[in-house]
């Protein structure tokens, strides 16, 4: 069993930036590929990014490539993802997820999600 608690939502203007963490715990974290997920209301859940155990690879939806970094540090087992450039639909609660195999699904784990508000 792996345990995640992401922290770091809140509410920003249009332009602007939030970074996400989402810490883990249990089996080793290193073990695990690692990714951000997104829900908007009313819409399915939806691929953000992930990077894999050593964080060399990277992946990233379309739409948030060049404003949005994901990135691991295995010592402090957390993962985090750096949003700038911030847009209104961006907004969705952000879920931070943990699985064996690198892509954009697949994954195991989920944390409870942190809330990301980017106003107009």
């Amino acid at each position: 069993q792996v345990q995640l608690v992401e922290s770091g939502g809140g509410l920003v203007q249009a332009g602007g930036s939030l970074r996400l963490s989402c810490a883990a715990s249990g089996r080793p974290f290193s073990s695990y590929a690692m990714a951000w997920f997104r829900q908007a209301p009313g819409k399915e859940r939806q691929f953000v990014a992930t990077i894999s155990l050593s964080g060399v690879r990277t992946t990233y939806t379309d739409s948030v490539k060049g404003r949005f970094t994901i990135s691991r540090d295995n010592a402090k087992n957390t993962v985090y993802l750096q949003m700038n450039t911030l847009k209104p639909e961006d907004t969705a609660v952000y879920y931070c997820a943990a699985g064996l195999v690198f892509g954009p699904s697949g994954y195991d784990y989920w944390g409870q999600g942190t809330q990301v508000t980017v106003s107009s």
